[in-house]
């Protein structure tokens, strides 16, 4: 693949040459969707020629980036990893960033690195760089702190984990928290019995249980015990030995509910704590538990932390956007006091 630039009467002129180890069709996508994504956010055209593609611009820097792009992503499929939209989008966030996609993974192929079968036969995989450090953080470290905005993977990658460890006997129990609701876990005004009160904000959990091992599956090890999906409160009191152990929007604890969970952890126990620190609902005034565990924690052998961010964020693409118009707002507009903050 050869490069060339020239700026031709006031346009931007990029050449890619390309071969026969190249599939057009990987790369240009569907009905050229691939290039025409490049097109309108550069503002260039491209030109497909029987020896490569030609980019102009009216602007030099939309022509390199679109080309550095290109270039990624030929990188890739020259690699043999699957160029999907997913893939793209990703590339396409880390050039922005001034991030080599292909030099970061150099070393690792994210198609071929698996952390379990779904009940289907579905391969789960990490898609990102950073999901691929966070999977092999929880592999090795016996209690992991996964932070990120929404959308990152954070709890379903511990799900899948935590699936996975079972599957293997590396563990006898799963088990799910939450806190059920952000201001202090008040139950009583809600309809139903304790399991219809909790249900409802225990939700997200159940659905990547059910993702990876099947509604029934699951259910039957919940009916076992060896799965447990419980609120926060009731861990209190507990010694939990053998189990794959997951907190979730953990933000949502109080110090004092941190280190009660995090003092349940038994012999043979693995723990994972995710949590996004930019929406925490605690009542105003309340600390979270979480931001005062990565202080505490952090000197702390064998505890990991992983911060996932923006580009790791495997939703749909409006995801990202409204991420970064938050972002945007809160750079521009800081809080006032220490309690806004």
């Amino acid at each position: 693949m050869e490069r060339n630039s020239i700026i031709n009467n006031n346009a931007a002129i990029e050449t890619i040459s390309l071969d026969d180890s190249v599939d057009r069709r990987e790369l240009f996508g569907g009905m050229d969707q691939n290039l025409r994504n490049i097109e309108d956010m550069f503002g260039v055209t491209i030109i497909q020629r029987s020896d490569g593609l030609v980019i102009k611009g009216g602007l030099s820097a939309g022509v390199e980036h679109a080309a550095a792009i290109l270039r990624e992503m030929i990188a890739t499929i020259r690699k043999g990893e699957v160029l999907d939209q997913q893939k793209v989008g990703y590339i396409t966030d880390l050039t922005e960033n001034g991030i080599s996609y292909s030099k970061q993974s150099e070393n690792v192929h994210l198609d071929r690195e698996i952390i379990c079968f779904t009940h289907d036969g579905k391969p789960l995989r990490p898609k990102t760089i950073g999901q691929r450090d966070y999977v092999r953080t929880i592999r090795n470290k016996d209690i992991v702190f996964g932070i990120g905005p929404a959308g990152t993977g954070k709890t379903y990658i511990a799900v899948a984990m935590a699936v996975q460890a079972f599957k293997n006997k590396d563990v006898q129990k799963i088990i799910l928290a939450r806190p059920a609701v952000e201001a202090g876990e008040r139950l009583g005004f809600l309809p139903g019995d304790l399991q219809e009160k909790v249900d409802p904000y225990l939700r997200p959990l159940y659905d990547a249980l059910y993702d990876v091992l099947g509604r029934e599956s699951a259910l039957r090890l919940k009916e076992k015990e060896v799965i447990e999906v419980v609120p926060l409160a009731y861990m209190r009191g507990r010694t939990l030995d053998n189990s794959f152990i997951i907190l979730d929007e953990a933000q949502n604890t109080t110090p004092e509910q941190m280190k009660m969970f995090l003092t349940r952890m038994g012999f043979g126990s693995k723990v994972v704590v995710t949590g996004d620190i930019t929406q925490i609902d605690l009542p105003r005034g309340k600390k979270s538990g979480l931001i005062e565990a990565r202080k505490v924690l952090k000197d702390v052998d064998d505890i990991g932390f992983c911060y996932l961010k923006e580009v790791d964020v495997v939703r749909h693409q409006l995801v990202k956007k409204v991420i970064s118009a938050y972002d945007r707002y809160y750079r521009a507009h800081p809080p006032k006091d220490e309690e806004e903050k």
